[in-house]
């Protein structure tokens, strides 16, 4: 059900609208929501293997005998322990801590990197990081347009992408170029899911044929809307909504990626701080969905949701939300308002979903 606008096609367009996806505006781009619906899709990836297309997403290669020192100035983490074949998650921060987007970063050669942005943040990712360029000896190009970006996610991923590969796929947080299916690709241990899989960067004119291969082997084809509820699932953020420009990586629980020694552009501003609010994963415990935007209460203050769902795999609404830190402990008890119902949750421990162990 295609739309009429000016919205950018990524190279797997006409395979969406010959699969009858529903398409929705993201980022700039024309993408699948949903193909036979959200739950399906999601039960997919959960339990056999789904594929989504997430050729929006921007990539930056940075190379040069100083491309290292570059990214270490603006990236969060350490970029110095990313080896050859690595990757690394991390936060680009403004001066005063703010998040401006969160990445990965792979390291393809000894003085060559790729970044991978998120969709909304393509161009001001690059503008960014070409202001802070000055002084380096490196050099910073945006191939967004030279990639499509496939994401297999499920039990039964990796089995199907070895089917069509030439040599053996990476470990998590780890890269190989391969062939699949007779077709170079870069094939990265990474994922937004839960579930284990990789992720495949290909040059545009690959995609179509790699999709269809997955497809003839059993994938089912996921939309965004099951990514979504995927990655709320296990509480992975997303920009715009759990991180954005007016919150820092210490209220999102990002300390973790957050490497203060390494002095990279909002260090100084986030040593030492003290949040007031800390970013918690929820469940409600009665009827109700929540919804990004919906106030939050506490015996401690007020909060608000972030993001939030009806979860496929639990059958409750879940979500993420900023709430003061004294209500951050799992157990404790939250009232959301939605839409001007008040509706009873607690915060949870992360993930909200766990697979069921057998034994």
């Amino acid at each position: 059900m295609p739309v009429a606008t000016d919205l950018r096609h990524t190279p797997l367009y006409d395979a969406h609208v010959a699969a009858g996806a529903k398409l929705v505006g993201f980022a700039g781009f024309e993408m699948p929501v949903s193909y036979a619906g959200v739950a399906e899709e999601h039960r997919a990836v959960r339990e056999d293997v789904g594929v989504f297309d997430v050729s929006h997403m921007g990539e930056v290669e940075t190379s040069g005998p100083q491309a290292a020192d570059l990214l270490q100035r603006v990236l969060s983490n350490d970029v110095s322990k990313i080896d050859i074949g690595g990757a690394q998650y991390s936060c680009l921060c403004r001066d005063d801590g703010g998040i401006l987007d969160d990445l990965f970063s792979y390291r393809l050669d000894d003085d060559r990197y790729l970044t991978v942005t998120n969709a909304a943040n393509r161009d001001t990712d690059f503008a960014w990081l070409a202001e802070h360029a000055s002084g380096h000896d490196a050099e910073l190009r945006d191939v967004g347009d030279d990639y499509a970006m496939l994401a297999v996610q499920g039990p039964r991923a990796r089995a199907l992408v070895a089917g069509l590969a030439d040599g053996e796929l990476p470990a998590r947080m780890r890269t190989t170029r391969l062939e699949l299916a007779g077709f170079p690709a870069l094939v990265c241990g990474t994922g937004y899911t839960g579930e284990d899989g990789v992720e495949l960067l290909l040059g545009p004119d690959a995609a179509p044929g790699i999709w269809h291969a997955l497809l003839a082997g059993g994938a089912t084809p996921a939309g965004l809307g099951a990514r979504d509820t995927l990655r709320l699932e296990v509480c992975f953020h997303l920009y715009g909504n759990d991180l954005s420009e007016d919150r820092n990586p210490i209220e999102a629980g990002l300390a973790w990626c957050c490497k203060l020694d390494t002095n990279f552009i909002g260090a100084d501003a986030l040593r030492g701080i003290e949040p007031e609010q800390t970013l918690v994963p929820f469940a409600f415990t009665g009827a109700g969905i929540p919804r990004q935007g919906n106030p939050v209460r506490t015996e401690h203050g007020e909060g608000v949701v972030t993001s939030g769902s009806l979860s496929p795999c639990l059958d409750v609404g879940i979500g993420m939300a900023y709430v003061p830190v004294a209500a951050a402990a799992p157990g404790t008890e939250l009232e959301v308002d939605v839409r001007g119902k008040p509706r009873a949750a607690e915060v949870r421990e992360k993930p909200l979903y766990r697979k069921e162990t057998s034994g």
